[in-house]
């Protein structure tokens, strides 16, 4: 799987197409991935030390990886991804502007 934690990332498909959010947990033996207030679903809990009152609380669903595509940090558009291999390094790069899609390099 091409895709990480804390990747930005816009829904392709479904009823929160077009919305951005951050990967909170990636699922790679599922092909699968949770992502921050999108996917939202409503779930009744009952009363515990973790969540006293009880009620109905929200949870984000997992959601398919291909139903999603990065956002690259530099040129902002959504974009695929591609391998560069460096001195026994390989980074992800964006295929429209080169540029580097890993966090904190450039």
């Amino acid at each position: 799987m091409k895709l990480k934690k804390n990747d930005n990332v816009m829904i392709l498909t479904g009823k929160d197409r077009g919305k951005t959010g951050l990967i909170e947990r990636v699922f790679p033996e599922i092909d699968k991935m949770v992502v921050k207030g999108i996917a939202a679903a409503k779930k009744s809990v009952k009363p515990s030390r973790k969540n006293p009152q009880g009620g109905i609380i929200d949870i984000n669903q997992k959601i398919q990886a291909s139903n999603v595509m990065i956002i690259c940090p530099s040129c902002g558009k959504p974009t695929k991804i591609a391998y560069k291999i460096t001195d026994k390094t390989k980074i992800r790069i964006c295929k429209k502007c080169s540029s580097s899609l890993e966090s904190g390099v450039k």
